[in-house]
């Protein structure tokens, strides 16, 4: 077992607001066991299913996953302030999102403007983000058009993340509607998306992109495909933004016969290992990368311990990585091998309310 990190952390998960959960809740992570100590939490947000950290560390950002937000047709996102000696949360301001049901959203890396992805109807939206963390009005908002072949589930455009990449001049739209990676020119400027030379990748019919990752080293990426609960690998070129399909993996075992859909995807920092969720097998997947190619080997699967496992997180350092299982209402806590990727459960399992996302702040 590879040595453990000695860094604490501020833990942030959000949650859904559908039972007991109040909103935002804030834990402190102890760097040498894992363990997840309650600290605070922001009351009275709804639905902040997915949140992210501004570069600087001062501010999170929220999207509430609502379909209806001030008499309109839109989901909303809320700005915070990090106290950092506490890592408690202060309300700052709010802005509609345009579209329906707002689930995932990045900050660029100048911390100048937070982009979000609206899966109601598929769109993406970008807003400005002030000296003083809060969110000015819309900069720009792109609707995407179009169908797949999956009639339950892709009828419409579903814009499922937002992601942007290493070199903050292109942001990936995975569009589970479209089962197509929208590619847009990201003007770190003036806050706009356009249309990339590569306006977008299809992955195979009925796939369904959900979440994206990039690997340290720049030159590959990764989607997981929540409808099939596959894997499906790119070469990246960072000076065109354009994404080469090389590989598509199974996320399961070959003898599981039941029903999963996937959920998240993390390239481990160290660039050597692949992890994605399954919910339905509620697992973690894991894989071996090469790093010269970029291809995957699957190694194993890890029981989450708990059902629905929506999100995980890890810490920067990756030596643990946190399951969030939205039906039992548990964080459980595995550290990581960092030489194998095998992943160990700590005995550290966390009480929290439909926790969805795990996004982690280094302790000041």
């Amino acid at each position: 077992m590879a040595q453990q990190t000695s860094q604490d952390y501020f833990v942030y998960v959000g949650t859904y607001t559908h039972s007991d959960s109040e909103g935002i809740y804030v834990y402190r992570l102890d760097g040498a066991t894992g363990a997840l100590e309650y600290s605070s939490k922001a009351s009275g947000v709804e639905h902040p299913s997915f949140v992210e950290i501004h570069p600087n560390g001062k501010y999170l950002y929220a999207v509430n996953e609502l379909n209806e937000y001030d008499g309109k047709a839109s989901g909303s996102v809320t700005a915070f302030y990090i106290h950092q000696d506490t890592g408690e949360l202060s309300f700052l301001n709010k802005r509609a999102t345009g579209g329906g049901a707002p689930c995932h959203l990045s900050v660029d890396a100048t911390g100048k403007f937070l982009l979000v992805a609206n899966y109601g109807g598929g769109s993406v939206v970008a807003f400005p983000i002030g000296s003083d963390g809060r969110l000015g009005e819309a900069s720009d908002f792109v609707q995407h058009q179009g169908s797949s072949i999956n009639p339950q589930r892709q009828m419409e455009p579903h814009a499922h993340a937002i992601r942007i990449d290493p070199g903050n001049r292109y942001a990936f739209s995975p569009d589970l509607g479209l089962d197509k990676i929208l590619i847009y020119r990201l003007d770190a400027e003036n806050g706009t998306l356009t249309p990339n030379v590569q306006p977008w990748v299809r992955v195979h019919p009925g796939a369904g992109p959900r979440h994206f990752d990039f690997h340290p080293n720049g030159k590959f990426a990764y989607v997981i495909n929540e409808l099939d609960s596959t894997f499906t690998a790119f070469a990246y070129d960072g000076a065109a933004g354009t994404l080469t399909e090389f590989q598509t993996l199974s996320t399961l075992p070959e003898d599981f016969d039941g029903t999963s859909h996937c959920a998240d995807v993390h390239v481990h920092p160290n660039g050597k290992f692949l992890y994605g969720s399954n919910r339905g097998h509620d697992s973690i997947a894991i894989c071996a990368i090469d790093e010269e190619t970029g291809r995957l080997t699957s190694i194993g699967y890890e029981s989450t311990q708990g059902k629905t496992p929506r999100n995980f997180g890890l810490n920067p350092d990756g030596t643990f990585l946190f399951a969030a299982n939205q039906q039992t209402d548990t964080i459980v806590t595995f550290a990581i091998d960092t030489e194998t990727g095998a992943l160990n459960a700590t005995g550290h399992v966390t009480e929290v309310p439909m926790p969805v996302c795990v996004k982690l702040l280094a302790c000041r």
